[in-house]
């Protein structure tokens, strides 16, 4: 029922021993500096080009996705392409690196260009910053994600891998990167974080470096529609204010047990025991009518049921963490999809949650609790996703909750008011009385690249285009 290092616990744990490590090395793949002016219409940061606010208070979301956004930044080989799906390709190779495969023992050349932000400044100085990027990588390429930022007592970070990543697993594994810190600031896992928020120290801006890769002489490209970061500085706290429920709504989802792939692949994070975060992203791939082909689960044995839901499981494995629960991957999956968005980001409240839904996006949702503390559930768990797929007329929660036992079984309704807290609260007791991390209201949210106007609104109105 939940990853095999739940993030948030990792998170804390890491954050409390914090040592001066120096940060991890990257294949090299730099670009000239960033500038904070678009191509070819100077303005701050792109937003008044493309048209879309950030959400106010404590989370701030931006996401480069149009063709100017795509011309933004300072490209190093890249370029921009139009058209239904506006991306970022490789066009004239950078330059040639090796690449030693941690994972696998290879060593492989790589022809790479790189294309990187302009400086975005959040409306909240942030204390976390998780990216998100939708990707279509074919065999013989793949990509990496980084982060460089500005703290707010003016000194800089250290360029930060966030994710090397393919879609399929046949030329790199892909992977986070361990151990890097500045000292300030660390990565874990998919989360770039600051080592101690109670200093006041928090990230003022950052710009984001994507580097594509490809076979030498191949001629082969990813193409990536979009690329972005959640960044957020939520108050620590035990309880969230009570919210008032909205309308009654409901949203029809497939039902996936992971449980019932109990044994299954242990090579990936010990089989579906484990296998929380990619059966609810397959529930909500489906839900928008995606489905992997028969000639993709050809390598499941055929005796296993939901066979896509070890399809997901292999598909968002994390090399590195050795677990299927990395958030960025979970998204870049369901983005492997046709025209499908899939991003990371935190909720501010349960009202949120609920113009969401009503407009017809369900959402996958991170939480961690004793079994007391979530009635009807019938465990307890350090870190666990669920998918949200309605509200009844009480306002409590209705959920696809992949730790059930059987696929008839994951329909559950759970008290708003126990639900709400503990998917919003950043802290918690564990049952030895010790105070561990809440997520803060962290999810995925996969959506077609042509909303209704009704979910466009509604991801408008987080900051999300």
């Amino acid at each position: 029922m939940t990853n095999s290092t739940p993030r948030r616990t990792v998170l804390a744990a890491a954050l409390a021993a914090a040592a001066g490590t120096a940060a991890a090395t990257t294949a090299p793949a730099t670009a000239a500096p960033a500038s904070p002016d678009c191509v070819p219409d100077a303005s701050d940061d792109c937003a008044a080009a493309r048209g879309h606010a950030p959400a106010r208070g404590v989370v701030d979301n931006r996401f480069w996705s149009s063709y100017t956004d795509w011309r933004c930044g300072s490209a190093a080989g890249t370029k921009a392409v139009a058209g239904h799906r506006p991306g970022l390709v490789l066009a004239i190779p950078a330059g040639r690196t090796e690449y030693a495969d941690p994972h696998t023992g290879r060593t492989s050349a790589w022809e790479y260009a790189s294309w990187t932000s302009p400086v975005h400044t959040p409306t909240v100085p942030a204390t976390e910053v998780i990216a998100s990027w939708n990707a279509h990588t074919p065999p013989g390429t793949w990509l990496q994600v980084e982060l460089s930022g500005t703290y707010s007592d003016a000194t800089d970070t250290p360029w930060y891998v966030l994710g090397r990543w393919a879609s399929g697993d046949a030329d790199i594994r892909r992977t986070s990167v361990d151990d890097q810190t500045d000292g300030k600031s660390s990565v874990w896992t998919d989360t770039f974080a600051i080592d101690d928020a109670a200093s006041g120290l928090r990230l003022r801006s950052y710009r984001l470096r994507l580097t594509l890769y490809r076979t030498p002489g191949s001629g082969l490209t990813p193409t990536v529609w979009r690329l972005g970061a959640m960044a957020s500085d939520v108050p620590d706290r035990f309880t969230v204010p009570a919210s008032e429920p909205g309308p009654a709504h409901e949203l029809t989802v497939p039902r996936y047990s992971q449980n019932t792939h109990v044994g299954q692949y242990p090579e990936y994070d010990n089989g579906g025991e484990a296998w929380c975060s990619p059966t609810s992203s397959q529930m909500i791939v489906e839900y928008w009518g995606r489905r992997p082909s028969a000639e993709e689960l050809a390598w499941v044995n055929p005796d296993f049921a939901d066979p896509q839901v070890c399809h997901a499981a292999r598909f968002t494995y994390d090399h590195q963490y050795e677990g299927c629960g990395n958030w960025p991957f979970n998204a870049a999956y369901a983005a492997t999809y046709p025209d499908m968005n899939a991003v990371v980001t935190r909720l501010r409240s349960l009202t949120e949650l609920e113009s969401l839904v009503r407009a017809g996006i369900p959402a996958i949702t991170s939480q961690s609790f004793r079994k007391e503390e979530l009635t009807g559930a019938g465990y307890g768990t350090s870190g666990h996703l669920m998918t949200v797929i309605g509200f009844t007329a009480d306002g409590d929660v209705i959920a696809n909750d992949p730790a059930s036992p059987s696929n008839e079984a994951v329909r559950r309704i759970y008290r708003r008011r126990e639900w709400e807290n503990i998917w919003l609260r950043t802290k918690r007791y564990n049952a030895s009385g010790k105070v561990l991390s809440g997520t803060g209201g962290v999810c995925y949210l996969y959506f077609p690249d042509r909303p209704s106007p009704a979910q466009r609104k509604a991801l408008a109105a987080l900051g999300i285009g």
